[in-house]
């Protein structure tokens, strides 16, 4: 069914929407809550290194992707959860993909901080 709200009162009914799924992630998933206080203090961090813009850029978009894909995985477990308790091979399998791209996604984090911060501190 089609929402008939539009404009600006469609807009604040999203972030409203947004806020509660971010209340919901915080709630009910411990992985959610560990990434984002490490993006905290990562984020407060960079702000302190004496790097560039980008470079700055690059380690807080790192880390806030870690917490996007966390979401992302957090929602495809609850849809699969939704689905049933009874263990299925493409239940598992979705899950198993979703934990895999947090895990890509906090490599990602760890490449782009180990390499900016290499090139800043300890490269020639």
């Amino acid at each position: 069914m089609a929402s008939q709200t539009k404009g600006f009162t469609r807009v604040i009914k999203a972030a409203g929407y947004s806020l509660k799924g971010l209340k919901a992630a915080w709630v009910n998933e411990a992985a959610f809550r560990q990434e984002s206080v490490a993006a905290v203090i990562a984020i407060i961090i960079a702000f302190f290194l004496d790097i560039s813009y980008v470079d700055r850029i690059l380690l807080i978009s790192s880390v806030v992707l870690v917490a996007v894909v966390e979401l992302l995985n957090s929602a495809i477990e609850a849809v699969v959860d939704r689905i049933g308790s009874e263990y299925h091979e493409l239940s598992g399998r979705a899950k198993d993909i979703g934990s895999a791209a947090v895990f890509v996604s906090i490599g990602l984090a760890l490449f782009i901080w180990a390499l900016v911060l290499w090139q800043r501190y300890f490269a020639g």
